[in-house]
């Protein structure tokens, strides 16, 4: 009895010690998907991102890999819930008064940035100064600070669009500390010299081309409502994220089968089959927004209209969509900048001028821009192989109507240099992925300067109109008349509404998606 009350016991320590050994933390049982694997708390997931940002600073930046990767460490005022919807994230709440021209903001007490200050209303208008410094929609507008909790922001002109504007999550209106704000780089690309927020996770170091390590927050402060879009509770289930960049796509596809990473974005379409045979692995299909070709309207042939025109009556946009996304499971010829589900502001206004294929008129029209056979730049590049594919299809249709056109392949951060150069290119391909308003969309805006350099008196006395409108019926009618200003001058051409595809391991539990992954209330399964 003594002998078997022995081994009992060494067995019970051998299993406690392995117990306390393990290095993926603490487990519990409340498995979402009621399979026999424990949730874990700590760990690290491994990302397989596409590309490198330019930066972490979002305040200035329209990119994906900008957006996808600082929201990590940053939060805003006010974010958007699962049905796009404007509600409080670092605000307590806030309150629009009845002409839209006051919004009255408390503060969330207690929450504390990465470097172990509390967020004040200093910091939260050291930081809306630095974000608006080119937000037309912001123009004539201050801060009044109530208290520390306690602030209100004024606008000259009344505007019932203005809380989706600080909800945007392109170049989102983030808080950082006062001192990092004022000390940020005029370079609205470069900006803040550090990356400190209030958000789940911390900033811990970048090594260039190669990866960007973020670690739990220890004293992150959520919200106590329900998850809901990129809003309500963050609960911080892991350790660590490394985001590793991985421009090959099979690379991201062979390292998440293998285990190597828990999360691959962006994969090829083609890979879909083979990823959908794996147990291990679950296929996320996700609505993105549209596909664009933005003409560079500063210098060269397309500052002409006609030969944008031209170029817009040339496309196959069944062949362009079909040449990036594999198949029409994947896109739909839409000649709406917004999806059918956003009632709001879905129009088919301008149809007229949408997937013509008329190459017959498209050469008249570049005839009367005085095309005279010069070589016709598009930049492009592999790290989104469905940019790549579409500049192909591109390329190979204008070159059917005569057009003389040349492919400038680049890594995607160089890309994003080179276009903001204007005597680099013509036209390059870029994604818009689904944004609230009109406004949002950088190439209707002649004051954000964005590239490609749209400079339309017409659209931007629409956008104001539209920004003042009473109600929503008077600021989608207003919009109408825009899109049908937009197929006519075709600042950029939406050669089709798309959905992407990510995939990630069944290992991480809690895995959502709202226009780029989310890694909050997320834990990884052993």
């Amino acid at each position: 009895m003594k002998r078997i009350i022995w081994l009992l016991s060494a067995i019970l320590l051998m299993v406690f010690m392995v117990a306390c050994g393990s290095t993926s933390g603490e487990s519990s049982s409340n498995s979402a998907d009621g399979d026999d694997k424990e949730v874990v708390e700590g760990g690290t997931i491994e990302v397989a991102y596409p590309t490198q940002p330019q930066t972490l600073d979002p305040h200035g930046a329209t990119a994906e890999a900008t957006r996808d990767a600082s929201r990590l460490i940053y939060e805003a005022l006010v974010t958007l819930d699962e049905d796009y919807q404007v509600i409080p994230e670092l605000a307590e709440s806030f309150e629009v008064n009845d002409d839209n021209t006051e919004v009255t903001f408390e503060l969330r007490e207690g929450v504390k940035f990465h470097n172990g200050d509390e967020m004040k209303a200093e910091d939260v208008v050291a930081s809306m100064g630095k974000w608006s410094e080119h937000k037309s929609f912001l123009d004539d507008h201050e801060w009044e600070i109530e208290d520390d909790y306690n602030l209100k922001l004024k606008l000259e002109e009344p505007s019932a669009l203005i809380m989706f504007f600080l909800a945007d999550q392109g170049n989102k209106a983030v808080i950082m500390p006062k001192d990092v704000a004022e000390d940020s780089d005029d370079d609205e690309e470069k900006g803040a010299h550090e990356y400190i927020g209030t958000g789940p996770f911390e900033f811990i170091e970048w090594k260039q081309d190669d990866h960007i390590k973020f670690e739990k927050y220890e004293e992150y402060s959520p919200r106590t409502e329900e998850a809901s879009g990129l809003g309500g509770e963050k609960e911080v289930l892991v350790d660590e994220i490394n985001w590793s960049f991985v421009p090959d796509s099979s690379t991201r596809v062979n390292g998440l089968m293998s285990g190597e990473y828990d999360f691959s974005h962006m994969i090829d379409y083609d890979a879909i089959p083979q990823l959908e045979g794996n147990s291990d692995v679950t296929v996320d299909v996700w609505p993105y927004g549209i596909e664009g070709l933005v003409f560079n309207k500063k210098e060269g042939l397309f500052k002409e209209e006609k030969a944008r025109q031209a170029v817009n009556y040339a496309l196959d946009m069944d062949s362009i969509m079909s040449s990036a996304f594999t198949g029409e499971d994947y896109y739909i010829l839409n000649p709406s900048l917004f999806l059918e589900d956003q009632v709001d502001w879905y129009t088919d206004a301008g149809k007229e001028h949408f997937n013509q294929k008329d190459a017959d008129k498209a050469k008249d029209l570049l005839d009367e821009a005085g095309y005279d056979g010069e070589e016709i730049v598009i930049l492009t590049s592999k790290d989104y192989s469905h940019h790549y594919n579409a500049a192909v299809a591109t390329q190979q249709l204008l070159e059917e109507i005569g057009m003389n056109v040349k492919l400038d392949v680049y890594d995607w951060p160089t890309l994003l240099e080179r276009r903001d150069d204007p005597s680099a290119y013509d036209m390059f391909y870029t994604g818009f992925s689904v944004v609230s308003t009109p406004h949002q969309y950088v190439f209707l805006d002649s004051s954000t300067e964005w590239a490609g350099w749209t400079d339309d008196e017409d659209m931007d006395k629409l956008l104001s109109e539209i920004k003042k409108s009473d109600d929503q019926e008077e600021a989608k009618e207003l919009y109408s008349e825009l899109q049908e200003i937009y197929w006519e001058r075709v600042p950029v051409i939406n050669t089709g509404e798309n959905s992407r595809v990510s995939a990630y391991s069944n290992n991480l539990d809690g895995y959502t998606e709202m226009l780029g992954p989310i890694f909050w209330n997320v834990s990884i399964k052993e």
